[in-house]
């Protein structure tokens, strides 16, 4: 397996320590508390032994994750590790203050993990601190898998060789070597033995084995004997993409394994809470901004001619029609013009962009890169046309071209921001657009939109892909 860099863990646990420590330690102080500096030492070791107990630094772990749910777990199993801790010692500390002391804790913590994981991505666009996969399956089935790992950057897994099962060649060219029958030899340490041979020869760290009709039930369960004596790691792909493992589930019949797919989340408390969450964040949001409302308005009234808003049909959850809210980022009729620029989209698929739209207004420009012509919108989430998260809103001409599989992105209803917003925007592909918005419609969870929503803030200050 290729060695991730060794400041990873040191940097993380003293990112930990120090970050919640210290603050600790000097709120205390400032705030003439008993027992300050032991409460530090105390706040340190837990938010460390916290992120202990969860394999935070383990080597399979650490760098893996960007997203700001987990730390935010681990950040209130800490407050109640600390609550006991207060408890059983006597002390009478005020709740605010230990709050406002634990907070640095869980910024630095998640910076911290960014920054690890922004530098780990680096390297595997390098091909380093990857893990070397060798695939076993009939070639067909093989190649997908294969396919599949190599168009993706998002993970570590490298395929460096492949097994064939049974007749036929793998058309992507991938090293292959020995050849498993298409029936299950007499000897059963023979596949095994022609595997591990492969492991050991290509350099592979695991096995991933395609199943299918050559190589399934009891010569798998036998080949796995074979791999687990020799110390090797064995992965089984069941042929699910862009399933959520919170989805999956693990049972059995008869001691035959059965892996149960759970459907989308519709109904019950958590689509109750997205609904709550937005009414309730759209409400407040239109109070707080008001004033910058106002100042944004004024100034795209002041920079050209025309209405302050736009507005324009949108195609919202099962297919119903409403009209979107947006500050006027172009000048008056450009909606006209825009099939005069069609030979200049620089996007493929259904929608139109430009990087340089000769139609946006300087204002506007300002407006795209920051995301405040879409604050309207907010008036949308309230009427409950839109959410705050879902997946990019359509125009209707898009629609009338969509496939059955795209046409899925309206089970849901649009947002305001979602995977496409932070996975680039506009300089996403078509195809890519709508696998994001594919992944967040099945995969969909109440924690998914929190975390979407605290990575959003970043997106728009980077501002790449918005014009």
């Amino acid at each position: 397996m290729g060695r991730k860099s060794r400041w990873y863990v040191p940097a993380s646990l003293i990112t930990d320590l120090v970050g919640a420590g210290v603050p600790v330690a000097l709120m205390l102080f400032a705030a003439h508390q008993p027992w300050a500096v032991p409460s530090g030492i105390f706040a340190g070791l837990a938010w460390t032994g916290v992120q202990l107990f969860r394999s935070r630094y383990a080597a399979r772990a650490i760098g893996e994750s960007r997203g700001t749910l987990p730390v935010l777990h681990d950040w209130f199993i800490l407050l109640g590790v600390l609550a006991m801790g207060h408890t059983a010692a006597g002390l009478r500390l005020r709740a605010p203050l230990c709050l406002a002391a634990l907070l640095p804790a869980l910024l630095l913590t998640l910076v911290c993990r960014k920054a690890v994981h922004r530098h780990l991505a680096a390297m595997r666009r390098r091909a380093q601190a990857v893990i070397k996969v060798l695939v076993v399956g009939e070639p067909t089935a093989a190649d997908g898998v294969t396919a599949h790992l190599a168009a993706r950057t998002d993970h570590p897994y490298v395929a460096v060789g492949a097994v064939p099962v049974g007749r036929g060649q793998f058309a992507s060219g991938i090293r292959t070597g020995e050849r498993l029958t298409a029936t299950a030899p007499e000897s059963p340490a023979e596949d095994a033995g022609l595997v591990i041979s492969a492991v050991h020869r290509l350099g592979a760290d695991l096995v991933l084995v395609v199943p299918g009709a050559a190589l399934s039930g009891e010569r798998l369960r036998r080949l796995s004997w074979g791999l687990h004596d020799a110390g090797i790691e064995l992965f089984v792909a069941p042929g699910l993409v862009e399933v959520s493992v919170k989805r999956l589930e693990t049972g059995s019949a008869g001691g035959m394994s059965l892996l149960r797919v759970a459907p989308p989340v519709r109904e019950g408390v958590q689509p109750l809470l997205k609904e709550v969450l937005d009414r309730s964040t759209a409400l407040l949001g239109l109070l707080v901004l008001a004033p910058a409302l106002l100042v944004v308005a004024a100034a795209v009234k002041l920079s050209s001619p025309g209405p302050v808003l736009y507005l324009r049909e949108r195609i919202g959850r099962a297919g119903r029609p409403f009209v979107m809210w947006k500050f006027r980022s172009m000048r008056v009729g450009a909606d006209d013009l825009q099939a005069a620029l069609a030979q200049e989209n620089e996007h493929d698929g259904l929608m139109f962009k430009m990087r340089r739209d000769p139609r946006v207004t300087r204002v506007g420009r300002w407006l795209r890169r920051t995301s405040l012509d879409e604050l309207p919108q907010l008036v949308n989430v309230l009427k409950g046309d839109m959410s705050l998260v879902g997946p990019r809103p359509p125009l209707a001409d898009e629609v009338a071209h969509y496939t059955p599989v795209e046409w899925r992105r309206l089970s849901v209803r649009p947002g305001m921001t979602g995977l496409w917003q932070i996975n680039g925007r506009s300089d996403l592909s078509w195809d890519e657009t709508v696998q994001l918005d594919l992944s967040y419609v099945d995969n969909w969870s109440f924690t998914s939109d929190v975390d979407v929503m605290s990575r959003t803030f970043r997106a728009v200050v980077d501002g790449r892909g918005a014009y």
